[in-house]
């Protein structure tokens, strides 16, 4: 499957024309990323007050706890997406789903320290199994619906994004509402939402997905150490990644100060979800006849970097209350659309750099790196926001994240790579 990076449509005319009209399978697929997130988003935006206010844990031990819960779901895709190469989706989803299950039981009652890391651990490696799985079929489906004439493969994975964001939505309302009670009937509420996940799967997903070959585990990574362009998208998307995580690690600190409660974070997840819902298909669409890849995540990258400034602009200014939750909703806002650029085009590019059959460890490659500099980043991000910097200054050099990103990204080999074609 290696190739050029695609461009985003197969033509502004032909994006018009072609309705999203989904298989079977890939409606259950989409639908899997919203149950997915419900569950997920139940949970992980009230973790950090969890860590840091009723277990009193430091700043730079809750940034490293979040940074090891992203490291062993994004860094060991890698394996997930193997194994889904070797054995099929099926088995590798119902085993993550299951073991997400175990981990929400344990980290709503885990008490001391290394119980929380070992339960955020298992929560982290369960998606590592089932994500990449669910990831990798929905881009192998959507390549092969936009060679059947079915439409550009950027607006089914735009639409994946959406039903994620839908969860992302749904979760922390669904989170704020138990958390009346406590953290711990949030996690067994989301352990919940994976139960039923769990039984649904293991009745509609298919036992052999059709034309969906099994490659053995070994002798991939060899050709994917050597693939540069593919990396230099890991690394750019790694970069990305770790200014998107800073919803769960700087912005909780700033809504705190702000507001003197961490309440409106419920509000600006709503607003971020919200967006991607309304946004996320037009915008795709928009760009499919105007951007190539590499243009619309530079684009994307830019309008993330603008966020962070956004907010390091005006903390000095000292702003409380209300007001000062306008640079945080700003924030959101231009994260939220950068996020709507970036991360549909960087999974659609995939399969243009992956091996035939390996489109699976290549999905999980991309997340893998990722949780490689997330892990480093986020401890050195909780670091900052405890090193009593002039303020505003962690955000500044967040948003050097980013940018710098952009000269990461892979450069196009072929000259027919353009807008449209």
């Amino acid at each position: 499957m290696t190739g050029p990076a695609p461009s985003l449509s197969t033509g502004a005319a032909g994006a018009r024309a072609a309705p999203t009209r989904l298989t079977p399978l890939l409606r259950l697929l989409v639908l899997t990323q919203l149950a997915f997130n419900i569950g997920f988003f139940a949970v992980l935006p009230f973790l950090s007050e969890h860590l840091g206010q009723t277990m009193g844990m430091a700043g730079w031990l809750v940034g490293l706890v979040l940074g090891l819960r992203t490291f062993s779901q994004q860094g060991l895709f890698v394996v997930g997406g193997a194994l889904a190469d070797r054995y099929g989706i099926r088995p590798v989803v119902l085993t993550g789903c299951a073991l997400r299950i175990a981990g929400f039981v344990w980290l709503g009652y885990a008490g001391r320290t290394w119980t929380v890391i070992a339960a955020v651990l298992l929560i982290g490696f369960a998606a590592a199994l089932f994500s990449p799985a669910v990831e990798s079929e929905v881009a192998r489906q959507a390549v092969l619906r936009e060679e059947e004439g079915g439409g550009p493969r950027t607006r089914v994975l735009a639409l994946f994004t959406v039903a994620g964001q839908a969860g992302a939505f749904v979760g922390p309302l669904l989170g704020a509402l138990l958390l009346a009670v406590d953290f711990r009937t949030a996690c067994l509420a989301g352990a919940g939402v994976f139960v039923l996940v769990l039984a649904g799967h293991a009745w509609l997903l298919p036992q052999h997905v059709p034309g969906r070959a099994r490659t053995r585990v070994g002798g991939g990574a060899r050709l994917l150490l050597r693939n540069r362009r593919f990396l230099a998208l890991c690394c750019a998307y790694g970069a990305y990644l770790l200014a998107y995580n800073q919803l769960y690690l700087a912005l909780p600190e700033e809504v705190e100060r702000a507001t003197g409660s961490q309440a409106p974070l419920a509000w600006l997840f709503a607003l971020s979800s919200v967006l991607v819902v309304a946004a996320q298909l037009p915008l795709t669409h928009w760009a499919g006849g105007r951007l190539t890849a590499r243009r619309s995540m530079t684009a994307g990258l830019v309008l993330v970097a603008a966020g962070f400034a956004a907010v390091g602009a005006a903390r000095p200014l000292g702003w409380t209350g209300t007001a000062g939750l306008l640079p945080s909703a700003s924030f959101v806002v231009l994260l939220t659309l950068g996020q709507m650029l970036v991360a549909p085009v960087a999974r659609a590019w995939v399969p243009d750099l992956a091996e035939d059959g390996r489109l699976g460890l290549y999905t999980g490659a991309l997340s893998s790196v990722s949780g490689l500099i997330v892990l480093a980043g986020s401890a050195a991000t909780g670091s900052l926001l405890d090193s009593g910097l002039p303020a505003g200054v962690t955000w500044w050099v967040l948003a050097a994240v980013p940018l710098a990103a952009v000269g990461l990204l892979p450069r196009r080999r072929e000259p027919a790579e353009r807008p449209g074609g």
